[in-house]
């Protein structure tokens, strides 16, 4: 059984930074399409980041530049660093696993499971 858990969100003012976590059991995160999405009140989820097994990461044009994804194997657990924050990404951030060792797109109907998520608010 596939479990997700999100972690790391926050408040944090514009231009400021978070990290966000997702700690996976019953799958090995190295060896899978792993993405993080985001939903902001009234819009659609939209993705985000995402890496297949060779660790080559895919970002939406509004994050590229600020944000990164990585993995970490030893811990089983893919991360989202966030830098120079804006308003704008306030929303619900998940973590999303895609069955597979590559990733085939970065729209939520690609994805297979889910975390509960993690609020990220960021004011101005």
């Amino acid at each position: 059984q596939v479990q997700l858990v999100e972690s790391g969100g926050g408040s944090v003012q514009a231009g400021g930074s978070l990290r966000l976590s997702c700690a996976a059991s019953g799958v090995t995160v190295g060896n899978s399409c792993m993405a993080w999405f985001r939903q902001a009140p009234e819009k659609e989820r939209e993705g985000v980041a995402n890496m297949g097994s060779a660790s080559r990461a895919n970002y939406a044009d509004s994050v590229r530049g600020r944000f990164t994804i990585s993995k970490e194997n030893a811990k089983n657990t893919l991360y989202l660093q966030m830098n120079s924050l804006k308003p704008e990404d306030t929303a619900m951030y998940y973590c999303a696993l895609a069955y597979g060792r590559r990733c085939l797109g970065l729209t939520p109907d690609r994805y297979n499971e889910w975390g509960q998520g993690t609020q990220v608010t960021v004011s101005s």
